[in-house]
């Protein structure tokens, strides 16, 4: 079997596991690691300390670092809920918000199994094993780079991976290969044009000219890899949104028109995650919350940040019969929680 037959018959399973996108870079050093170094010299990438550690740098700078057998790496996608496609729900009259790759299982929990069936596969193919490191959102790589060099879409305004025939509502994977197989071609075109409307509709204002994000305005960063106070001044324009958000999404025109209804069946939808009751929520006891969130990416926020983010939506929502659920909240055994749900009945109250 040639290296493009090899090549071809990898990219059909991976298809095949439920990677709808899937294309091969080689792993050459980054072109993009000075713009990602000067990302971090203006601390923009607020308390993630993890992504400014040197050693982690450096293997972004080169995968090879990582794996230094590595000769090839395959980029995978996989679509998860369509946030305008889903079926409409009875929502409480008071609810939140939630991103919608978080509306099913956890895909760090249903990826990684994937790609060792992947490289399973490959290793039955060639007939001995091959070197190998995978990631999904876990690595010290610069996956949306390696993306483009393997074809799948570019960088759009709001920092997002865009594929023409399928929008950004997909999560990215990467493995590193110990085997040469052909690359495909890079995707070198910018299909944003002039539209700015992800820009526009931001409303903390986070998204920057030279497409990249102040997570300290990113109300994803805000709700899920913060662990503090919100700021003040940024919790009224937070809406309601209780973990994540998809509004840079929702207004992109890629995803408008082309992105398909449904994900992938791991990721659907379960009951009561997309538009959360804020007055149950903020009644959720340590046990409540680990058992309604049992595999969820919600459990990465923890109680505390997620029962924080409720609070500032129930504030925003402004709605009178939240204040008795934001009085007993003004009890809790966490801090975070209790200055919160007190901000949040002043909103209300005022």
């Amino acid at each position: 079997m040639t290296s493009g037959q090899l090549a071809l018959e990898l990219k059909q399973k991976a298809r095949q596991l439920g990677f709808t996108l899937a294309g091969l870079a080689l792993p050459h050093p980054s072109n993009q690691i000075e713009h990602y170094r000067r990302w971090l010299a203006a601390g923009r990438h607020a308390e993630m300390s993890y992504l400014a550690d040197e050693r982690a740098v450096e293997c972004r700078a080169d995968p090879r670092l990582i794996l230094p057998d590595c000769r090839s790496i395959l980029v995978l996608g996989t679509p998860y809920s369509n946030p305008r496609a889903a079926p409409p729900i009875n929502a409480p009259p008071a609810s939140g918000r939630v991103a919608a790759y978080a509306w099913g299982r956890d895909y760090h929990l249903v990826l990684p199994e994937r790609m060792q069936a992947l490289v399973s596969f490959l290793e039955e193919l060639v007939g001995h094993a091959v070197p190998n490191r995978w990631y999904t959102d876990t690595g010290p790589i610069l996956e949306r780079e390696l993306a483009m060099r393997a074809g799948l879409g570019w960088v759009g305004k709001n920092s997002c991976l865009i594929n023409p025939q399928r929008g950004s509502y997909f999560f990215l994977s990467e493995i590193l290969l110990g085997i040469d197989l052909p690359p495909d071609e890079p995707f070198v075109t910018d299909q944003c044009g002039s539209c700015t409307r992800c820009s526009e509709a931001c409303p903390t204002h986070c998204i920057l000219p030279d497409r990249t994000l102040d997570a300290r305005r990113c109300i994803s960063y805000l709700t899920i890899e913060n662990k503090a106070e919100i700021p003040v001044d940024l919790r009224p324009l937070m809406g309601e949104w209780a973990f994540g958000c998809d509004i840079c999404q929702l207004v992109c025109p890629w995803n408008i028109r082309f992105a398909p209804a449904d994900g992938d069946a791991a990721f659907a939808p379960r009951p009561g995650l997309q538009k959360p009751d804020l007055a149950e929520e903020l009644t959720l006891t340590p046990q409540g919350f680990n058992q309604k969130f049992k595999d969820s990416p919600v459990k990465r926020a923890k109680r505390r940040g997620y029962l924080r983010n409720i609070a500032v939506a129930a504030g925003n929502s402004g709605k009178t019969e939240l204040l008795s659920a934001l009085e007993q909240a003004q009890k809790d055994d966490e801090s975070l929680v209790r200055e919160h749900a007190h901000w949040a009945a002043e909103q209300i109250q005022k």
